[in-house]
């Protein structure tokens, strides 16, 4: 087991980390904070980090879990890092911002461009608690084969299905389904991905390739 998930397990049991994991409201106190300050330390490492066999390394460590290929260019930001379960072949470019304070799962094969920000962090409505300082989180599931494209939000709650294409600087507030191109603030369906338009991408690919030898 890793430091970080080693932190994690020791302050699991504290009455706001409990309920931070399960969704509750909650108060950020000194079990969070040891927690975060974990996750920072292991943050500030990887994007300091010219050795990519360290870096990789580091993920590992700071992951709740990864593919075997999994691949963030620095800068990258999390919360705590052992909440995000990345899948294989992974691949997010410069300025990644993960608020994991409850789970985040990517699938296989999901590339993010820059700026992309997942965040599952959230406050009440009301100006009284919010000023209390409570909080709570809300899962988000990305599916297999989906690309993010550059400063994409993604907000608390949010499901976005196997194969999606999301249109850059869209905000995603509510689910987006399997295998469409969506785009927007707020994010909205623009057209399903059809079999004509994959099979002419197959083609092309195959061209490229004829054309290497």
């Amino acid at each position: 087991m890793s430091s970080a998930k080693a932190e994690m397990e020791s302050h699991r049991e504290s009455f706001n980390v409990r309920r931070m994991l399960d969704g509750e409201l909650y108060i950020f106190d000194e079990h969070n904070e040891a927690l975060q300050r974990k996750a920072q330390d292991l943050v500030r490492e990887f994007n300091a980090c010219a050795d990519p066999g360290r870096s990789d390394e580091i993920l590992t460590e700071l992951l709740g879990s990864r593919g075997e290929s999994c691949t963030m260019m620095p800068t990258i930001g999390f919360d705590y890092g052992w909440n995000t379960f990345a899948g294989e072949n992974f691949y997010a470019n410069m300025g990644l911002i993960v608020l994991d304070v409850v789970p985040v799962t990517i699938g296989d094969n999901c590339f993010f461009g820059p700026r992309v920000t997942l965040a599952t962090a959230s406050h009440p409505i009301a100006p009284g608690p919010r000023a209390e300082g409570l909080e709570f989180g809300k899962s988000i599931t990305i599916g297999n084969n989906v690309w993010l494209g550059a400063h994409v939000v993604v907000n608390p709650g949010v499901t976005i299905g196997d194969n999606a294409v999301i249109g850059s600087s869209s905000v995603v507030t509510k689910d987006i389904p399997a295998g469409v191109v969506a785009a927007g603030n707020p994010c909205r369906v623009i057209r399903r991905i059809e079999p004509a338009e994959v099979k002419a991408w197959e083609e092309k690919v195959e061209d490229y390739r004829k054309a290497r030898g």
